[in-house]
């Protein structure tokens, strides 16, 4: 099988994109390369791997993608709140016109597979504190990056669920962890590189709830929705995560300092918060069988053992971060 993984050089494209070489696919990795392309050094000379320069927006680009594909894992996008607020135009063409025009090519180029990276930030904030949300629960998108995750959703859940090609849509949790494009401007990546760079966190809120998941668990999940029945997957929405690993900001930097020493963490009391919610993970568990393989504490030390080596030069430069 021949998977498309475009976003193939981002902060978790490339880890998929490692993950499906190891498990014998033929990939294919589809990136505007707007933050570089030294994530995928390393595996430029395996055989069964290949890169195309390109953006979702261009036609002519995708269609020369397509050629050949058997799935696709849909991750290129203008990616997080900030990012979609600062480039709200580009979010736009991005994240809504070129994520349904490659959905259109893929199905016309006869691709059989089509599995969209979506957010559990879609549930915005719970009505009820104390319950967890679930992906029959109502959606409260509060970004305009949430939007437009929400929008194509429906896209493909409710207007071309009877298409031929089975898509599935998967609910991230908010990602952590290391990977070849690491980004430090993620809660858990941020707030241990703060406490190990400067010895100290400002908590903003500590309140309020998130689920977490780390990198390589996200990819995983893709992998297993491409590996598994179409009847199980097709026009299906899962949230990605384990609902143990739901915290709120003074959770994780609790965690942070277990692993980092005398961090001297200073709380502002917040008591709004446009996003706060909880996520049950029952489905994909019960449903398809998938389970983590590493929590916050894990991608804590993770990113403590990376930086107090010191070979990151500079943790806080523009390329580990999306704006």
């Amino acid at each position: 099988m021949k998977v498309l993984v475009t976003g193939g050089a981002g902060y978790i494209g490339s880890v998929l994109v490692r993950q499906l070489l190891k498990k014998g696919y033929q990939v294919r990795a589809f990136d505007s390369l707007k933050f570089g392309g030294d994530a995928l050094y390393d595996v430029m000379l395996d055989p069964n791997f290949e890169f195309m320069k390109g953006d979702v927006r261009n036609a002519e680009e995708v269609a020369k993608a397509l050629v050949g594909i058997d799935a696709i894992a849909h991750l290129a996008a203008i990616v997080g709140d900030p990012a979609c607020k600062k480039f709200s135009e580009e979010a736009q063409e991005t994240n809504w016109g070129g994520a349904v025009a490659l959905f259109e090519a893929a199905e016309k180029a006869g691709v059989k597979k089509f599995v969209f990276a979506s957010t559990c930030s879609n549930y915005g904030k719970m009505p009820d504190p104390n319950s967890f949300v679930v992906e029959t629960s109502e959606l409260n998108p509060v970004s305009l990056y949430a939007e437009l995750k929400v929008k194509f959703e429906k896209y493909i859940m409710e207007e071309r669920k009877d298409t031929n090609m089975c898509s599935t849509a998967l609910r991230f949790s908010t990602v952590y962890g290391f990977s070849p494009r690491i980004r430090f401007d993620l809660t858990v990546n941020e707030f241990t590189r703060n406490a190990t760079i400067h010895g100290e966190q400002e908590i903003w809120g500590a309140q309020f709830w998130r689920p977490y998941c780390h990198v390589d668990d996200l990819a995983r999940a893709v992998v297993l929705v491409i590996e598994t029945d179409d009847a199980k997957v097709r026009a299906n929405v899962f949230n990605v995560g384990t609902t143990e690993e739901n915290y709120n900001k003074g959770m994780i930097i609790e965690e942070v300092c277990k692993v980092v020493p005398n961090v001297k963490v200073n709380y502002v009391e917040m008591n709004e918060d446009p996003r706060d919610y909880r996520v049950n993970f029952d489905k994909i568990k019960n449903e398809l069988g998938f389970t983590i393989t590493k929590t916050v504490p894990d991608g804590v030390k993770e990113i403590y053992t990376l930086l107090s080596t010191g070979i990151v030069t500079d943790s806080f430069g523009q390329k580990y971060r999306n704006i």
